[in-house]
């Protein structure tokens, strides 16, 4: 067998297969269908500092080769994940990595705080595709500026490893990569989802409750691996792929385009057990190639 081992920032995980957030709960809501601790990762969904309710109903639709959602960060806030969830997650034997949001710098920060005093919470992912209410509702994250922002805020209050999820709805995703990279971010994810609709002709209404949402599933990977082959060229931290991966051929792109790691998301709502799936069939690849490490294939690809 293959050593599927990977180190992202300084977190070793025992096969570069992480789960990405929003589609797998807090993890322990996919326990009776997959070993957690078989994943290399699991990244919980969007965590806020206040509680929010997202979104009116409908906020999921489905599309060709891939879904829509703005469910809007449906969670009970950063406390009642300390109390509630750290104690039911802290022993089991992977990697539980928070998604932080916030609708200003300093609510992130203080979230990414409370964050670390957990001494079983190893890193975090910073999602920085929210609306900045103080600056008019544009997502941090579409401009470098923006971005190193809300980065700079949270490396300041915190001191573990530090994930930055960019977004592709941007002129030049390496740009701001570049930019989070130079404020303090230990890696980078991506892609977050595209922005996207679809509309009930018969109602001539929009299927989501805001008209827009972001789009996922096996539909966007051509867009999230290009997003990544570029990244993985400019940066000098970590780069983990996001997008459309459904299988394990899927992921080894990712790989060979140059991210360390890749995450998981629509693929788990049509099988659980995906991440397992995908983690076994890269060691076979790796195997019927002769390589002995995952690492020897990270960014090798020819072009």
């Amino acid at each position: 067998m293959a050593d599927l081992t990977t180190n992202i920032a300084g977190v070793t995980m025992k096969n570069p297969v992480m789960t990405a957030s929003g589609t797998f709960g807090y993890g322990l809501e996919y326990a009776d269908f997959v070993n957690l601790e078989d994943i290399g990762g699991i990244i919980v969904k969007g965590t806020t500092l206040t509680p929010r309710e997202g979104n009116d109903y409908p906020r999921m639709a489905e599309t060709p080769s891939g879904m829509l959602n703005c469910v809007g960060l449906q969670n009970k806030g950063v406390d009642y994940f300390c109390k509630h969830i750290y104690p039911e997650i802290k022993d089991i034997k992977t990697n539980f990595i928070v998604n932080v949001s916030g609708s200003a710098p300093e609510d992130y920060a203080e979230c990414a705080a409370r964050i670390d005093e957990l001494d079983g919470i190893p890193a975090i992912e910073l999602n920085i595709s929210c609306p900045n209410v103080k600056q008019g509702g544009m997502a941090f994250g579409v401009t470098p500026e923006g971005a190193a922002t809300v980065v700079k805020a949270v490396r300041a209050a915190y001191h573990k490893p530090l994930i930055v999820k960019l977004s592709p709805n941007v002129t030049s995703i390496t740009d701001i990569a570049l930019a989070v990279q130079d404020a303090g971010a230990d890696a980078v994810s991506l892609i977050n989802t595209l922005f996207g609709m679809a509309i009930d002709i018969e109602k001539r209404k929009p299927l989501l409750s805001i008209a827009t949402g972001g789009l996922s599933g096996a539909c966007v990977k051509p867009v999230a691996l290009r997003c990544v082959w570029q990244v993985a060229k400019a940066v000098s931290v970590p780069v983990i792929g996001i997008g459309g991966i459904m299988n394990a051929e899927d992921a080894i792109e990712f790989l060979l385009a140059g991210a360390s790691a890749i995450e998981i998301g629509a693929a788990n709502f049509i099988d659980p057990q995906t991440t397992v799936k995908v983690a076994n069939g890269i060691n076979e690849w790796l195997d019927k190639h002769g390589c002995r490490s995952v690492t020897e294939i990270v960014g090798q690809l020819e072009a």
